[in-house]
């Protein structure tokens, strides 16, 4: 019974993180797939470039609110796993599922976005604190360099070093840390090479 739960709240949360916004709001605002125009991301910096500001913010919305619904159902499903390990575990992955739906969607053929704001929320509800702190650093960054990406990252880099600082016994939620700041560095290796290059776009820079 355990064992279905697990996979159970890992499939459905990976579902609810398919839900990718951005193409959703492009497609009601008539100008097709999202992530053929501007950069070719399916998140809500390229619909800002894009489509402007309120379509940046239907599609904010509608992550942050698909994220927050994912992982209180991975938290209500924990309460009936009687084992506090595949508890623990359920929850972690279940929350990466999340976040993989949200970058490569089952809805939408595993294209998807790059996975900062559902990371964001994600780490906010599971670690108020240490999420809190993270975000502010990523935001911090963009405001200073104007460069979402380097924002993005400095979250995926920050969140484990804080996570490791406070918990460093606690070996799966180092693990999950891990991955899920990994992934989201992964998914901006192309903005790295531009980074480095001098071509990466600051926000308000609008790309055609």
């Amino acid at each position: 019974m355990n064992i279905a739960l697990v996979i159970l709240s890992a499939v459905v949360c990976y579902l609810f993180g398919s839900i990718n916004s951005s193409i959703i709001v492009g497609k009601c605002f008539k100008l097709g797939d999202i992530r053929e125009h501007g950069s070719g991301n399916a998140g809500a910096t390229n619909t800002l470039r894009v489509l402007g500001k309120k379509a940046a913010v239907f599609t904010l919305l509608g992550d942050v609110i698909k994220t927050v619904v994912a992982v209180l159902i991975a938290k209500l499903i924990v309460r009936f796993i009687s084992d506090a390990f595949l508890a623990e575990f359920s929850l972690y992955l279940s929350c990466f599922a999340t976040a993989l739906g949200h970058n490569y969607p089952v809805f939408f053929k595993f294209r998807g976005g790059k996975g900062v704001l559902t990371s964001g929320v994600i780490i906010i509800m599971i670690s108020p604190v240490i999420g809190t702190v993270t975000v502010l650093c990523s935001v911090l960054v963009i405001a200073l360099t104007r460069y979402v990406s380097l924002g993005s990252m400095t979250g995926g880099v920050v969140y484990p070093l804080w996570i490791i600082l406070y918990y460093p016994d606690n070996i799966m939620k180092i693990i999950f840390s891990v991955i899920l700041g990994g992934m989201l560095i992964i998914k901006h290796s192309a903005n790295i090479k531009r980074l480095v290059s001098g071509t990466e776009s600051k926000l308000g820079a609008k790309k055609g």
